[in-house]
């Protein structure tokens, strides 16, 4: 097998997992945004924008990986790094559905302080708050499964998850 083919294999290998567990996520979070949108007669269907959104946010989650700042606790007890990586993943995707509405409310005033004025007065909070929380039990849940497969070996939980236990 030639290297880029290796190099494709191994990243499709990392990437996969985590875009079915974020897909899985957005749609959640979609259906949630949808069905309480749904009350002032707004009409969602989000399933390409959570699919592009768990794309993103894989290979973003992948990438991270990499970095010593994002693995700054891996010496430490799992809660650790699960709880510092939750909050840098939570942190970004923040900062990424806070600029999506940004910048929804930017392209009907062109400016950017009418835009984030308007943004505070005419956003739905609460269902913003409720999607961000849905999402750090959904990041926090993700955490902890991928320190677990780091510490304990995907063969092993692929052995405690879906095969049966030894006598």
């Amino acid at each position: 097998m030639s290297k880029l083919s290796q190099m494709l294999k191994h990243e499709l290998h990392e990437l996969i997992p985590v875009t079915v567990f974020f897909f899985v996520a957005f749609e959640l979070l979609a259906v949630t945004e949808a069905l309480m949108l749904k009350q002032y007669g707004v009409s969602v269907s989000a399933f390409l924008g959570a699919l592009i959104l768990a794309l993103l946010v894989a290979k973003a989650v992948v990438i991270s990986d990499h970095f010593s700042l994002l693995n700054r606790f891996s010496d430490q007890p799992l809660s650790y790094n699960i709880v510092w990586k939750t909050a840098i993943y939570f942190a970004a995707l923040f900062a990424v559905r806070y600029a999506e509405h940004f910048i929804h409310f930017w392209r009907q005033t062109g400016e950017l302080a009418g835009a984030n004025r308007r943004m505070l007065n005419e956003m739905v909070w609460p269902h913003f708050w409720a999607v961000q929380l849905w999402s750090a039990v959904l990041l926090l849940v993700y955490c902890a499964f991928r320190e677990l497969v780091r510490v304990l070996g995907s063969e092993r939980m692929i052995q405690m998850f879906f095969k049966q236990p030894a006598p």
